[in-house]
């Protein structure tokens, strides 16, 4: 790892050390700073941060709990790099949860948090058009947040949110895949259309659409960089 990639945290923040620290890290690796079968170095990490190697090491336990890294007895950790294989199994799970979830939301959710998950919907467009990538993802992520709120269950919420981090750092070049912008747009009217008219089963085969599509453009966006890589 070069040195000096990652700038030092400041330490005016609200929230507990370690987590300031993980969010660091997280990014760096959504980011390609950090890259996929990098070995990570505590005492570096922490003479880059500014920090002590405790945060560090408290940091990367919760990265490697959210697939971010992968920890070796006698090698040590490591970046992690997510197969073909990865993508597919969480998606088998994260599609049945979504599934349910979007179900679930078709027969608890409020009027206002309806009212909202419209108005996210009107962003995204918006975000589109304008070309705003990071505001697309962000936007996108608050809709998702919604609709698992809506189901009312809180393991439900934490199970999935733990999932779709595993693939986060793949979002923006998955979103990136000519013609799938639109396409997820589309994908989310679909889902909130059949919530509004609380059609559970509707709701829950929209939600696995739009899930089986994720993967099929994440899986091509993947194997497209590989290509690239290789020439």
């Amino acid at each position: 790892m070069d040195k000096r990639r990652l700038a030092p945290i400041r330490l005016d923040s609200y929230q507990p050390l370690r987590e300031v620290v993980c969010e660091t890290l997280r990014d760096a690796v959504r980011r390609g700073v950090l890259q996929p079968g990098e070995r990570l170095m505590e005492i570096q990490l922490a003479e880059e941060l500014g920090v002590s190697r405790t945060p560090v090491r408290e940091a990367i336990r919760k990265l490697e709990m959210e697939g971010y890294v992968i920890m070796m007895p006698r090698r040590g950790t490591y970046v992690a790099d997510l197969s073909i294989r990865d993508v597919n199994e969480v998606f088998e799970i994260r599609t049945s949860l979504e599934s349910l979830a979007s179900g679930l939301a078709a027969e608890r959710i409020t009027e206002d948090e309806l009212e909202k998950l419209q108005r996210l919907l009107v962003e995204i467009g918006a975000h589109i058009k304008n070309g705003d990538m990071e505001s697309i993802v962000r936007t996108d992520t608050e809709f998702h947040d919604l609709l698992y709120q809506a189901s009312r269950n809180k393991r439900l919420v934490g199970i999935i949110s733990n999932l779709r981090e595993q693939l986060t750092r793949f979002r923006t070049t998955s979103m990136s895949y000519p013609g799938r912008l639109k396409a997820t747009l589309e994908e989310h009217r679909n889902i909130v259309e059949a919530i509004a008219q609380g059609d559970e089963k509707a709701a829950r085969k929209a939600a696995e659409h739009h899930m089986e599509k994720s993967e099929q453009t994440l899986l091509a966006s993947m194997k497209g960089k590989e290509h690239e890589d290789k020439e």
